[in-house]
């Protein structure tokens, strides 16, 4: 009798494993199910949120001004690299009907949909003032960018040949002066939010083409209009959720 007993026994605790280790299984398989959902927030924003409730866990006052479900979403209708493949088409066939297409290139990147429209197109050699021809260009662009979630760079280019004026002492303030003129004309315009552009200037050190000829020099010097894809789109700040944190 006691021998069986002891078997009992044995198989008892066997049990008692066995339910502590699906017990355990279970709550892992919780655990990254909550893990899986947390990855489909902007971890920007995420980030955000536990700095913020950091501060009030330590003593500081945190006040949040804007927070919902469509903000922490952030990414929710943002266009992949493929959808933008179908803007890029719809653009260079407009620009074909405009009759000016040698003045517009269009390339799908690693960082979205890059629109290079010429200096020819929208300003005088050494000036960042937009010409009344280039409005054309603008209109269709922003025709085709309006009502695209993803967040537009404007970046200005130069050539390799050096500037030197009272209002440009330098190719960089040259290309983000440019860069600069076609967001405000978006934003006053047609009332682009002022939170979906950002504007950049690289000077003459980001050529598609060496600097050894007229021809060359005449294509580096352009303004690009880049549609970012989804994944660098939700990397850029925004005005849609912030907060203001007070120390003690």
């Amino acid at each position: 009798m006691r021998r069986k007993r002891k078997k009992d026994d044995g198989h008892e605790n066997l049990e008692r494993w066995l339910l502590t280790y699906a017990d355990l299984i279970t709550l892992l398989l919780a655990f990254f199910i909550v893990m899986y959902s947390m990855s489909r927030i902007d971890a920007k924003r995420f980030g955000k949120m536990a700095e913020a409730l950091n501060g009030v866990l330590k003593g500081g006052t945190t006040v949040f001004k804007h927070l919902n479900d469509e903000d922490v979403l952030k990414g929710h209708g943002l266009l992949k690299l493929g959808d933008l493949q179908m803007i890029q088409k719809q653009i260079e066939e407009r620009f074909e009907n405009l009759q000016r297409p040698e003045e517009v290139r269009t390339e799908i990147t690693e960082r979205g949909l890059v629109v290079h429209i010429m200096e020819s197109a929208l300003f005088r050699e050494g000036s960042a003032h937009l010409e009344p021809r280039a409005m054309d260009i603008m209109d269709v662009v922003y025709e085709k960018i309006a009502g695209l979630p993803n967040h537009i760079r404007v970046e200005g280019h130069t050539d390799d040949r050096p500037i030197n004026t009272p209002v440009y002492p330098s190719n960089w303030e040259l290309s983000t002066a440019r860069a600069t003129q076609v967001v405000r004309y978006f934003i006053e315009n047609y009332g682009m939010a002022p939170d979906r552009v950002s504007a950049l200037g690289y000077g003459e050190y980001r050529p598609v083409l060496p600097n050894n000829s007229i021809e060359n020099r005449a294509q580096n010097r352009r303004v690009d209009i880049v549609i970012l894809t989804m994944e660098l789109s939700m990397k850029e700040p925004s005005s849609q959720l912030y907060y203001i944190a007070d120390s003690k």
